[in-house]
């Protein structure tokens, strides 16, 4: 077997045609048998798969800038895997769209600021909307004072100009660091390694402020009365620690079946502590958020976890946290357990699941309310966005050569031992 090629064929590839199937019979059935106004359950099931693997390639693409701009070698033989898991997000970016355009078009209103009536206090007796009182004007009794006060920046041509900005920078840094990266296994040399560390800085500034804005456009405006300025940080360190689980996941079984050979205990050991540590900045995140909002007990704050703690969501909303924190927490702090696949793979797959049900309940308690269920249209879409994930991944990994050949620092990264 070519070791140096990775081939996407056999049951790996018809599992993620199976994954497909499932989802698309689940989006079919779901939407076929949503029966809430809007297909609203539909939306903020397809906003949370879309987010959720939109934000495991924006985690990839993160990850991989953050090694160049650090300069770190150890990473050098696991570039490949990162290009790949960050292949997708044009996909990503466009699920997101469809769901951000429906909601424009009023398909459906998951996001309650996009209703332009509650930003005029008062209604002209033609029906039209007015700021200012005048004759035969009544008071709009759908006026929103907080989110009126909030149209500055909640507007439709300023969301929309962010949104495409925010997908723009990154799929032009993703094609960027995926072209050169590629030519480098060409020419060698050293120029476009470094062309790669400036730009890997530069886009770390970038993302720096917009993957905090696009929490607060995508996700935090679904509550828009509710704000913290936690948020951003809170949501980019889940999509950190969730691409690092897929990650280390996708490399444990790449490396059973004879591939990434130059991959050896010491990496996956640092990729195990990748997830660790993240896993407990996370959980620091969570924590500080959720005590500092709880203990000044400002009513516009406290609502988002009362939604969530006091209704349906209260059990998954707590064994959540206990999930992504306790169990990291204490089946990963031992240095052997890191090593070990038996205990590795079962503790990543529950802590993937775990941070795929934190997006969960950032999304539905808000859209859905007292009226979400979980059934085969929930699990069914995610196996299928996570098949489709998965094979975009794999194909793109089977694309190049697994090992870049001419990457300064690959003799380091191979020889990293401790």
């Amino acid at each position: 077997m070519d070791t140096m090629n990775f081939r996407f064929e056999g049951r790996a590839k018809t599992l993620t045609y199976v994954l497909m199937g499932i989802g698309v019979a689940a989006l079919a059935t779901g939407f076929l048998t949503d029966d809430s106004h809007g297909h609203q359950r539909f939306w903020a099931n397809m906003l949370v798969n879309g987010f959720f693997f939109f934000s495991l390639a924006l985690g990839a693409l993160f990850f991989y800038a953050l090694q160049y701009a650090t300069e770190s070698g150890w990473s050098a033989v696991l570039k490949r895997l990162f290009e790949a898991i960050y292949g997708f997000l044009p996909y990503g970016a466009g699920m997101i769209l469809i769901v951000l355009l429906a909601g424009q078009f009023h398909l459906h209103h998951l996001y309650h600021w996009m209703d332009s009536t509650l930003y005029f206090e008062y209604m002209l007796p033609d029906g039209t909307y007015s700021h200012e009182m005048s004759e035969g004007a009544v008071a709009n009794p759908n006026f929103d004072y907080i989110i009126a006060n909030k149209g500055a920046y909640l507007n439709g041509w300023f969301f929309w100009l962010r949104t495409l900005v925010y997908i723009g920078t990154f799929l032009i840094f993703a094609r960027m660091f995926r072209k050169w990266s590629l030519a480098e296994d060409e020419v060698g040399g050293t120029d476009l390694h470094f062309k790669m560390y400036r730009r890997g800085a530069l886009f770390l500034v970038f993302f720096a402020v917009f993957s905090s804005t696009l929490a607060w456009d995508w996700i935090m405006s679904i509550d828009t009365h509710w704000f913290s300025t936690l948020f951003g940080w809170y949501t980019f360190s889940g999509m950190w620690v969730s691409m690092l689980i897929f990650a280390t996941v996708t490399l444990t079984w790449l490396r059973s079946n004879g591939y990434f050979k130059e991959v050896n205990e010491s990496h996956m050991h640092d990729m195990a502590k990748w997830v660790f540590a993240i896993s407990m900045l996370w959980s620091y995140l969570w924590f500080s958020q959720f005590m500092l909002i709880w203990y000044s007990n400002i009513p516009e704050e406290v609502t988002y976890y009362v939604a969530r703690m006091f209704s349906q969501y209260k059990v998954p909303f707590i064994a959540m946290f206990f999930v992504n924190f306790a169990v990291p927490f204490y089946v990963l702090v031992a240095r052997d357990a890191k090593r070990n696949p038996k205990f590795l793979i079962p503790v990543s797959f529950l802590i993937f699941c775990g941070h795929y049900t934190d997006v969960y309940l950032l999304v539905v308690p808000g859209t859905l309310h007292d009226h979400a269920h979980f059934g085969f249209f929930e699990w069914g879409t995610f196996l299928g966005f996570l098949g489709l994930f998965i094979h975009v991944t794999l194909r793109r990994l089977a694309s190049a050569p697994l090992i870049p050949v001419n990457h300064p620092y690959l003799e380091e990264s191979k020889a990293l031992h401790y």
